[in-house]
């Protein structure tokens, strides 16, 4: 009795879609899921985006120097201010557990909650670095990055306060190196 193999066809697996103009974090969070180093950076280059690259540069570009005190944001929202105060991070995981308490995960460039997004705001960063905004006053950019935090999605204002410490790589599996190789129209340095 012969037997006849079927012919094995490869297919090449493609990437997982996001949502058109996804958020910041969905794109970090689907490069820092990947296994290799080549399919990284097919997802940078397909989700390539200033508002991602501007959020790459100041977090790896040692010549952007953060104007911003760092560590933990103090927050303090108006709601806040009459119960109780913390920080960013613990405003992050609150909103973040009541996202999973009401089901509403907003992906995509749309909030049901109206909070905006990196790729709406990164116009303004150029406060927060030295050299962007030099008349403006330390009490004035402060408060601005925190009205900027405060209507970001948690996701989103997380990243942020991570890229103006420069830890981005502390949450995501991302590195100059891999951003160098994704965007090589990228110029380091020189810009502080």
């Amino acid at each position: 009795m012969t037997t006849t193999k079927k012919p094995t066809t490869k297919s090449k697996t493609s990437s997982p879609k996001l949502p058109k103009n996804p958020f910041i974090f969905e794109v970090l969070e689907l490069v820092s899921k990947q296994r290799s180093k080549a399919k990284k950076i097919e997802i940078l280059k397909q989700y390539e985006d200033i508002s991602l690259k501007t959020i790459l540069l100041w977090n790896f570009d040692e010549s952007i120097i953060s104007e911003l005190p760092e560590g933990e944001v103090p927050y303090s929202g108006f709601e806040d201010q009459v119960a109780s105060k913390g920080t960013l991070s613990t405003k992050i995981s609150e909103e973040t557990r009541r996202m999973h308490d009401t089901g509403s995960f907003s992906m995509g460039t749309s909030d049901k909650e109206g909070k905006t997004t990196i790729r709406r705001e990164y116009k303004n960063f150029y406060h927060f670095v030295k050299g962007g905004n030099p008349a403006m006053s330390k009490i004035r950019r402060e408060t601005m990055f925190i009205n900027v935090l405060e209507g970001l999605h948690p996701f989103e204002a997380e990243i942020l306060c991570l890229v103006k410490d420069k830890k981005l790589s502390e949450k995501y599996k991302i590195t100059k190196e891999l951003v160098s190789e994704a965007y090589p129209d990228i110029k380091w340095g020189g810009r502080s």
